[in-house]
């Protein structure tokens, strides 16, 4: 007897509720398809289907190639949907919908780069802190302890995934109240994110920011005044930078011959994944700078002047007029 699918939730069996649309997808109940669809399957229902569905039959090896190649795209592009999904549903401050989008990013993973792979640690990462947004601490520590355990087994692993993963145990122990050990997890996430990006990376100012958190809530202002006066230069130096950057890069812009097929634009040298990092960092500052014992004129306008940068750059010009 064929056993019964698992849920794409939670893995509970039996599962008998179906997706009419791909029909490749099993729910134990209505609210868990309820939450899938929220969060990742209505973007991705009918993209399953030439992946998960049959595949076609082909007869010569060269087909058979590009059949391979084409199924690797396939799922290498639902991986990073769903990723970017789970992602920006935790900048959202929505870290229950963000979970539902991460598991099917590690799913996915799993199966194309293998269970011990250090592809799967970012997912973890993610997975823990959404875990830690909902407050399920004992989940989130189990999404830690298999992120470590693929680093321990990884002896090349870079110096920015080490930083990624102290980073996460430092919020996880801010979450449990254990303030020393959080340090010290954010304390190597410094120093790894120093040695692969460089003293004056914005990189490094996830770090500090969440030291400076610590610092203010024990009431010791002086470590944490100076903790958030280097997150706010760290970003406005180098937002100033890629600003300049742009700027010199207009004259060569309306030089370019309109015909040109490779013409793409001005690129400014950030990502939306720096944007989204920048704009978070720099308003969590801007709300110390604005009320309570550190506030600061100067700092506060060079933090809004920092965000009307990343507003500009980002061309989202009526943000740069309310900042």
């Amino acid at each position: 007897m064929a056993r019964a699918p698992h849920c794409e939730l939670c893995g509970a069996r039996p599962a008998r509720l179906r997706c009419p649309d791909c029909r490749l997808t099993y729910y134990c109940d209505v609210s868990h398809q309820k939450t899938d669809w929220i969060s990742i399957h209505s973007r991705i229902c009918q993209l399953l289907i030439p992946v998960l569905g049959p595949q076609p039959c082909f007869h010569s090896e060269e087909d058979r190639k590009h059949g391979k190649e084409e199924l690797l795209r396939r799922q290498e592009s639902l991986i990073a949907l769903a990723l970017s999904t789970a992602q920006g549903f935790v900048w959202a401050g929505k870290p229950l919908e963000a979970i539902p989008a991460a598991l099917q990013a590690l799913c996915f993973s799993s199966q194309l780069f293998g269970s011990g792979s250090v592809q799967l640690v970012p997912i973890y990462l993610l997975l823990a802190e959404a875990s830690t947004g909902t407050g399920h601490l004992r989940q989130a520590a189990k999404y830690l302890s298999q992120a470590q355990w693929i680093v321990l087994q990884t002896p090349d692993c870079s110096a920015a995934l080490q930083s990624k993963l102290h980073r996460g145990l430092g919020l996880f122990f801010i979450a449990e109240g254990n303030l020393d050990q959080a340090l010290y997890h954010l304390a190597n996430d410094v120093y790894l994110a120093t040695a692969e990006f460089g003293l004056n990376s914005v990189e490094v100012s996830g770090g500090y920011l969440n030291m400076a958190n610590i610092f203010f809530h024990q009431n010791k202002m002086d470590a944490a005044n100076s903790l958030y006066t280097e997150v706010s230069s760290l970003w406005h130096d180098w937002l100033l930078s890629s600003l300049q950057g742009r700027r010199r890069m207009l004259p060569a812009q309306a030089e370019a011959s309109p015909f040109s097929k490779d013409e793409e634009g001005i690129e400014d040298g950030m990502t939306k994944a720096q944007r989204e990092e920048g704009t978070r960092v720099l308003c969590a500052v801007l709300k110390v700078r604005e009320q309570g014992p550190l506030q600061d004129p100067r700092e506060t306008a060079r933090v809004l002047h920092a965000l009307a940068m990343i507003h500009y750059l980002g061309l989202d010009l009526a943000k740069v007029l309310m900042a």
